[in-house]
């Protein structure tokens, strides 16, 4: 056996069990397999992806099946990334093979499909059915068009009409079987939009078809980079005529940069200010030293952040090493994404949900190759195969975004500061309003305070004045959702012909539809969440699970026909303005509002351009935005979210106040902040207005050390989830057994129900540990084995 070829390979899936797999190697593959490659290996009756951790020659206790096909020539994850996913899994608590999945942007690499064919009961009824049944049958089409020859799943149903149901039910009846199926896909196979072509310089050997041979000497006569869906206007079938040209080496395909990058025009760089400067110097002696440390950057809204940022990442470059940024909000990729662009040029790649499968593993394979080093991404970023990492910049650190809510369930800015720690980086968390669990470790040296006090070029902070809407109440004696202050604001701006941003965190038009014969609520039919009316739809949605019905005419349990909406959203304040400001250009930036994946581009230029007179929106324009026009700010209700069963409600509250109040005055004009509350007293609002976090920061840190919340504890959920109520009672009950009597400096809450005890169709119980007297760093989860391998690394922050 030649040296480096092994027998068997750990293979670790996509699948909710915490263990890799062993397969053996064919010998074609046993000298190019390598940790970290992809491999299809089957799993059951399926066909999977999963990613090589271990090759080596230990025979397993059973036989081993065969690894069917190896998908990279070369690893896609290193030996740093593959020990960043194991620490995650075990930190997390989430199997690796998921950890993994969501590492690697690549599904579109590879198309998954289904074939199907006849079982012999299936031949034998095919016979029978061909005789009998008719020919418009469905049943007796899908197996006519089977007895020939197996076909796929997509072309049974676009073909034969009915077909999916057909096929599941000929599958339960046993007549067919699927066989799972997966396959490189074509890149050849994008968009005629998305592509460009030029001549390869390879010299034509035979006669070419009449297109090809158009298309070609089109392509002589006109050097360069085509866009291939504009040569279809010249020249015929040029779409095809290209594939089938670039199949023969005969010309080069190559995808369209990507678009929809705005926000930053190409500028040199800015003078810093002298605490700008201070912060700048600190940071790259760190860089040049290349030491891991965190700084926790503390700046107020328009400080200039972002210009510490770019100087940052210049001094990392020019050390040779590369850089990666990552913001909480698809939103803001494209602004801050600008701005680099304009600093780096084509040394920047994005990351970001928003592109189609395609695209982000296009940015991926640039990023990996080393042809970016600089990346600039949302929270899964965090796993761009940079080389040489030099420094990560978290913007915005204190963002819930950065917290993933699906397995795996992890932080995307403690995941950046492990991350750095293992290649020797330095890390930047960047806010205006700093989390207490980051601001709280400067206290114990675990990061270095940096701040910047005040605003870029002396400009003064906005005027935020509070607006008790009690009082509105009793001096109108009406329910209204603008106070007359705000509505005169508003009127003056738009006589000056500057902007206005008005923010209210909830969607749609009315929170609830409700009866007043009997007071009940409309709820979704799959959670325990009442529906939220959406007008420009005329439908009730759920929006946790998406269900959608219309608006009742009458009470489903009474039948009363006294139907009444409650509460105000996004949608409402929007129609509101209209009706107030007819002759005012108003847009609205929320989730219903951004009907494509780069709409949101499009409504944020046409503000920043001045198309838009008014912005409403959700905490979607509450962060990042610097447009200079906007001189006044309006939060519609600062209470949204208060009330919430969550210990961080104040402080959230508190950095969503601040922030979108910082959008006001970024420019030379004077900005002014309006706040409707109905809890004028409560010190979250109260300092927030005032802008003060270092008072917030003390009363809120003596809270949580009373209550034992974090950063003096660490707490972990654990949820109970079952489309039957009897059955997550049960297992709810067993686990409390279980879990009794709980160990020293641990605290057990439950089981409860959920604060949301059924949602999308499971009823939900819970339970609260809480770890006191240590930090999240100290409370560790035993590695489960299954061959994953253990790493030691250090404590999350």
């Amino acid at each position: 056996m030649p040296p480096g070829a092994f027998l068997y390979c750990d293979v670790s899936l996509p699948v909710p069990l915490d263990q890799a797999f062993t397969y053996a190697l064919p010998l074609t593959l046993r000298h190019r397999v390598l940790p970290g490659c992809r491999v299809l290996v089957p799993f059951g009756p399926r066909k999977m992806t999963g990613v090589v951790l271990r090759c080596h020659d230990e025979a397993p206790s059973m036989a081993a099946r065969d690894v069917l096909r190896l998908i990279d020539t070369a690893p896609v994850l290193d030996a740093a990334l593959l020990s960043l996913a194991r620490w995650i899994a075990n930190y997390y608590c989430a199997p690796l093979g998921e950890v993994l999945r969501g590492m690697l942007p690549l599904a579109a690499d590879i198309r998954s499909g289904k074939i199907y064919s006849l079982t012999d009961a299936g031949r034998d009824a095919a016979r029978q059915l061909l005789l009998d049944a008719s020919p418009e049958d469905p049943v007796a089409a899908v197996l006519h068009a089977l007895d020939s020859r197996p076909l796929s799943a997509a072309y049974l149903t676009k073909k034969l009409p009915l077909a999916d149901k057909a096929i599941r039910s000929l599958e339960r009846k046993g007549f067919i079987m699927a066989e799972q199926v997966q396959t490189d896909r074509d890149p050849l196979r994008a968009a005629s939009e998305k592509l460009r072509v030029e001549l390869s310089g390879r010299a034509v050997e035979g006669k070419l078809p009449k297109a090809e041979r158009e298309l070609h000497a089109f392509l002589e006569m006109h050097p360069g980079s085509h866009n291939l869906k504009e040569l279809e206007s010249i020249v015929r079938n040029a779409s095809t005529a290209a594939r089938s040209l670039a199949r023969k080496k005969y010309v080069e395909l190559t995808r369209e940069p990507l678009g929809g990058i705005s926000g930053g025009a190409v500028r040199a760089p800015h003078n810093l200010n002298p605490a700008q400067q201070a912060a700048f110097d600190a940071i790259r002696k760190t860089v040049n030293a290349k030491q891991f440390h965190t700084f926790l950057l503390h700046g107020v809204t328009g400080s200039g952040k972002t210009e510490v940022y770019l100087n940052a990442i210049d001094a990392t470059l020019a050390a040779g090493r590369s850089a990666l940024l990552l913001v909480p909000e698809i939103a803001l990729t494209p602004a801050v994404a600008g701005q680099f662009f304009g600093r780096f040029g084509d040394r920047v790649a994005i990351l970001h949900s928003a592109f189609a499968d395609s695209e982000r593993a296009a940015e991926w394979r640039k990023i990996r190759s080393g042809g970016s080093c600089v990346v600039v991404g949302t929270r899964s970023g965090v796993f761009a195969p940079v080389e040489n990492l030099g420094l990560i910049v978290v913007d915005e650190e204190h963002d819930q975004s950065y917290k993933q809510e699906e397995t795996p369930r992890y932080h995307g800015r403690d995941v950046a500061v492990v991350r750095a720690q293992a290649a020797g980086a330095c890390v930047i968390l960047g806010s205006a309003t700093p989390s207490l669990e980051s601001r709280y470790n400067v206290e114990r040296g675990k990061y270095t305070l940096l701040e910047l006090p005040g605003r870029i070029e002396a400009r003064p902070m906005p005027e935020v004045e509070l607006i008790d809407m009690r009082v509105e109440f009793v001096e109108t004696r009406k329910v209204a959702t603008f106070s007359r202050r705000l509505l005169e604001a508003i009127g003056q701006r738009l006589e000056n012909g500057e902007q206005t941003m008005l923010f209210l965190n909830r969607r749609g038009f009315s929170s609830a539809v409700a009866c007043r014969a009997c007071g009940k609520r409309v709820e979704c039919r799959n959670c325990a969440i009442t529906m939220t009316f959406h007008r420009r739809d005329h439908r009730l949605l759920c929006h946790y699970c998406n269900y959608a019905e219309r608006v009742p005419t009458k009470c489903p349990a009474c039948q009363s026909d006294h139907i009444y909406f409650l509460g105000t959203g996004s949608e409402k304040v929007e129609e509101e303005l209209h009706r107030d400001f007819p002759k005012a250009r108003i847009a609205r930036l929320d989730r219903d509002s951004v009907t494509g994946k780069r709409h949101y581009e499009a409504i944020l230029d046409g503000f920043r351009e001045r198309r838009f007179d008014i912005l409403v929106g959700t905490q979607m324009i509450a962060k990042g935005h610097d447009i200079p026009n906007v001189t006044l700010v309006g939060a519609v209700s600062a209470d949204v979210g208060l009330g919430l069963p969550d210990f961080r409600a104040a402080e959230r509250t508190f950095q969503l106040l601040t922030q979108v109040a910082g959008r006001a005055g970024r420019g030379d004009l004077h900005g002014i902040v309006l706040v409707q509350t109905v809890n004028p007293d409560h010190y979250a609002i109260r300092l927030a207005a005032a802008q003060d976090y270092p008072a917030f920061y003390q009363k809120e840190l003596g809270f949580r050390r009373m209550m034992h919340y974090p950063p003096f504890s660490a707490m972990a959920n654990l949820l109970v989830r079952s489309e039957k109520q009897a059955e997550a009672l049960r297992l709810s009950t067993d686990l409390g057994h279980h879990l009794t009597p709980a160990p020293e400096k641990l605290k057990i809450l439950g089981p409860a129900e959920a604060p949301v005890n059924r949602l999308k169709n499971e009823f939900r119980y819970q339970f609260e540990f809480i770890a006191r007297n240590c930090d999240a760093g100290e409370v560790r989860t035993a590695h489960r084995g299954g061959g994953c391998g253990q790493t030691r690394w250090p404590a999350a922050p």
